[in-house]
């Protein structure tokens, strides 16, 4: 699949621990493109741990994406 494709999946397909989708969904954060806009010093405004952000970056990276928004 293309990973411009993958931008428009739903966050669900990233397969993250429930306890960080359920904050996603919380602040309106459906999609892999919607998370993949932000920054780490966002997602630590709203509240994510440096653990879950490191999650997040894993599985942005596992399928080709990065938070600064590359695409590989």
């Amino acid at each position: 699949m293309s990973r411009v494709l993958f931008l428009k999946k739903n966050i669900e397909n990233l397969y993250l621990y429930n306890t960080v989708i359920n904050k996603l969904k919380g602040h309106n954060i459906f999609i892999v493109e919607d998370l993949w806009r932000m920054n780490r010093k966002e997602l630590k405004q709203i509240g994510f741990t440096n653990s879950e952000i490191s999650q997040i970056i894993i599985k942005l990276q596992l399928n080709g994406l990065d938070l600064n928004k590359k695409i590989y």
